[in-house]
């Protein structure tokens, strides 16, 4: 996995030199020649790296050496444009000569030991005959005019399982049935997500109220609780007290039907029955649930309720298999393939073992290459001569086929627990503030409009899941399946991109060495490892979805001046108050924060300092922001939620305006909105505005002149949300 190491290393010297270094003239001239011989050389290894691996898969040790060496010298060179980029961003005429004399000698001194290692292994890549087998060196970025056409299928559309959803459907709408419970069970990538939600929107009419919640293998009763509250249409105020008496009372008296997505063990289920009236038929409500475990449907249900699904026969492993190739297309149909063409794809879906998963993320391999015999044999060569691990070398295949520039952001999924639902927003500015996604031009909307793309072809190549669209038709957020999910997890991990909670133990020097760590809910975890030495100083990404947020007090204790992400994720059950450490202030490549939980929380005047953090995502959180945030001139996203006990403390009268390279603003008070401040936004695309008077609608919505001071602001505003 060197090859995404060298490609972060591109990335960053392409901001470097693209952006940074022009801004800033020939006062850094020096460094200029550095980062062009870094992007060449890193670049030329790049190129043979594929060769080196294949060498590796025959058995070579020599070359596991080889690759082991361009990894750690990726990692190290990333280490130093990091640790140095916010000197040169501070390197200005002010600073004086003495001191930019000592960073420009101690940068040349690291350059030339990189120059040395470089050397080393293009000598022992010689020696081993590994040649370049890329013929274009300029693959980092994905050209625009290039982009993949992306329609949006429908996801509850099932092949070959008619059979299954008809005895299904007329269970739930049995009003004699004996019992409330049906079991939908089977292997992963069956499709018993995508049959069951399928059942759930056919028949939800025929109920008062209807929810669908995931539940995957790390759940929170108190979560699930609260979002089947917030769908069968529990008040707000009955919610935030006494969730569960308020919840039991209602589904006593409505006749529901509730889909409880990938169960693990029956434990989450002990839970939620307290809650849940029993489905005895008196009322006809009906509990749809899936699970990978038979016993688990068999314990919830009985056995009356257990519908175990089988993997797809040849004829519709094959239609399946066409409609997905030819989704695109007008014509779906093979009219105009050849037949033998026809005869590889029948051998290529029979690889897949008539597992639904297996076959639609092959075709989306397959739809990313030419349709020649050619091409497609390649594929059918590489897929084995039968089905190992289930589908587990189709998803891999899948994943090797990805470009380079894919590969990171795909990865990036296997950050969140399983099941989780992720805003495109999100991945957006995440992949940019990590630098997995530059453009040459260095334009923020350039780079953005390509992360939707690569975004797009993760969808059309049907590895990632479309959640919810926006009304033109953009995708809101995404999900990953779960076997996708432990891919990204195994990969990651052998690459180093990332560690969970559950893989960053073991040798105690591998922890200094940890760019990426998520703790999907183990506290006890996460405490054992930032006590840890030597301390995980490197970390790039930091991601928590834990019940208690106790990640403050650790970080408190931890120099992370490399830190980029950080994503805080806490149980919504109850508040908590925390104290966020002033050492955030040190995080100089600081340029995501979320915090999303009820949590009270006060932002240490230190986070002015950060002069990189281009989005301040607060979620469900009671914060009071220092004025100084305003200070940071790459800040594009601001974000609070609209709910009453979240305030945005901003005062009209402060003496610094808001930087005009402000792209989102939500949710302000009404008292924001005068045309002294809403001037300078002539970059914001979406405004929330909260608590919003009469005039400020009559403003907005044009019903009275608009102020001279906005003749020139707003204009290419595209979201505007009011609230009362």
């Amino acid at each position: 996995m060197a090859e995404i190491l060298l490609t972060a290393v591109i990335n960053k010297s392409v901001e470097i030199a693209g952006n940074v270094l022009l801004q800033e003239g020939t006062r850094l001239y020096w460094l200029k020649e550095d980062i062009d011989w870094l992007q060449r050389e890193m670049r030329h290894i790049r190129s043979y790296v594929d060769n080196a691996k294949a060498k590796e898969v025959g058995g070579d040790s020599r070359v596991k050496n080889l690759l082991k060496d361009i990894q750690e010298l990726a990692c190290d060179v990333e280490d130093l444009l990091d640790e140095f980029l916010p000197k040169i961003q501070q390197s200005n005429k002010f600073i004086c000569c003495l001191k930019t004399v000592s960073f420009a000698d101690e940068f040349a001194m690291e350059i030339e030991k990189i120059k040395r290692r470089v050397a080393d292994i293009d000598r022992v890549r010689t020696t081993y005959n590994i040649m370049d087998t890329n013929n274009n060196n300029n693959n980092d970025c994905i050209p625009l005019n290039q982009r993949r056409l992306f329609l949006h299928a429908d996801e509850t559309e099932v092949i070959g399982l008619d059979d299954d959803f008809n005895k299904l459907q007329a269970k739930l709408l049995d009003h004699d049935l004996p019992y409330g419970v049906v079991s939908i069970v089977g292997m992963p990538g069956l499709g018993k997500t995508t049959l069951a939600k399928k059942l759930y929107r056919h028949v939800r009419d025929q109920f008062e109220c209807s929810g669908l919640v995931y539940v995957s293998q790390q759940p929170r009763a108190g979560e699930i609780l609260h979002d089947i509250a917030k769908q069968v249409g529990l008040m707000e105020e009955e919610r935030k007290e006494n969730l569960e008496n308020n919840l039991r009372s209602l589904l006593k008296i409505k006749r529901y039907v509730i889909l409880l997505d990938d169960i693990w063990d029956v434990e989450i289920w002990d839970d939620l029955k307290l809650v849940l009236p029993e489905c005895d038929s008196k009322i006809g409500s009906r509990i749809i649930i899936t699970s990978r475990n038979s016993n688990v449907g068999r314990y919830i249900g009985g056995d009356f309720s257990i519908h175990v699904l089988q993997p797809l026969d040849s004829e519709n492993s094959f239609e399946l298999f066409t409609k997905k190739i030819f989704t695109f297309d007008n014509n779906n149909n093979w009219a105009n393939a050849s037949p033998d063409l026809v005869d590889i794809g029948r051998s290529i879906v029979g690889r897949c073992g008539g597992i639904p998963l297996a076959i639609v993320v092959t075709a989306g391999m397959l739809r990313a290459r030419e349709r020649t015999e050619r091409a497609w044999n390649r594929v059918l060569d590489s897929m084995g001569h039968k089905v190992q691990d289930g589908c587990a070398k189709v998803l891999a295949l899948s994943y090797n086929d990805l470009s380079i520039a894919l590969r990171p952001c795909f990865l990036y999924f296997g950050l969140y627990p399983e099941d989780h639902e992720i805003r495109a927003f999100d991945l957006t500015n995440m992949w940019i503030a990590e630098k997995l996604i530059v453009v040459n031009s260095g334009n923020r909307r350039e780079a953005e409009s390509l992360a939707e793309d690569i975004l797009n072809d993760l969808v059309s190549r049907n590895l990632i899941q479309v959640a919810k669209m926006t009304y033109d038709g953009r995708i809101s957020s995404c999900r990953i399946h779960d076997l996708l999910h432990s891919l990204c997890v195994d990969l990651a991990k052998e690459s180093n991109f990332f560690h969970t909670e559950h893989n960053a133990f073991g040798d105690p020097g591998n922890v200094a060495k940890v760019r990426r760590i998520t703790f999907y809910s183990d506290d006890n975890a996460m405490n054992e490892f930032f006590h840890l030495d030597p301390k995980p100083t490197k970390l790039r990404s930091l991601f928590c979805f834990t019940k208690v947020c106790c990640i403050f007090s650790q970080m408190a204790h931890i120099n992370f001046k490399l830190l980029q992400v950080l994503v805080v994720v806490t149980s919504r059950d109850y508040y908590q108050h925390v104290t966020f450490p002033k050492k955030i202030g040190n995080m100089s490549c600081l340029r995501y924060v979320r915090l999303e939980g009820r949590i009270r929380v006060k932002l240490p005047n230190s986070i002015v300092k950060l002069k990189c953090l281009e989005t301040l995502d607060i979620f469900h959180s009671y914060s009071k922001l220092p004025f100084g945030v305003w200070e940071s001139k790459k800040l594009r996203h601001l974000c609070y939620t609209k709910e009453y006990y979240c305030v945005f403390f901003v005062s009209p009268f402060y003496r610094i305006m808001p930087p005009n390279n402000l792209q989102t603003l939500m949710w302000v008070d009404d008292k924001f909105c005068e045309p002294r401040l809403l001037h300078r936004l002539i970059n914001l695309r979406t405004l929330c505005i909260r608590d919003v008077s009469s005039s400020t609608i009559k403003i907005l919505s044009a019903l009275s002149p608009v102020p001279k001071a906005l003749k020139h602001s707003l204009q290419i505003l595209s979201s505007l949300l009011l609230s009362a």
